[in-house]
């Protein structure tokens, strides 16, 4: 499955999926971004229990601060609407995947 772009227009779609949502909060100047992005994708490309999505913090500032984003890379996981896990940083794609669990 494809990584979602989200925004404020389709976020409660994606809030309410009945799949464990991972959301990367990222900007297009941010180098650590970079790096994890390509992770992300491929964690979304192999897991098709998972929604994935993509948030840019510049073009969706509400959602940031809705999310408490105040460094990027940012991952939050929802399930069932709620956040249960939230890491700020570049980190592994093992990492990211203990997240989902």
């Amino acid at each position: 499955m494809s990584v979602l772009s989200v925004n404020k227009n389709n976020f409660e779609s994606v809030k309410s999926s009945e799949k464990t949502v991972l959301l990367d909060f990222y900007a297009d100047w941010c180098v650590p971004c970079r790096m994890v992005s390509p992770i992300v994708d491929e964690i979304a490309n192999e897991n098709p229990q998972y929604l994935v999505g993509k948030i840019n913090v510049d073009e969706e500032p509400e959602l940031a601060a809705a999310f408490g984003v105040s460094s990027i890379p940012m991952l939050a996981v929802m399930k069932n609407g709620k956040i249960t896990n939230k890491a700020v940083g570049a980190r592994p794609k093992d990492s990211i995947l203990e997240l989902l669990k």
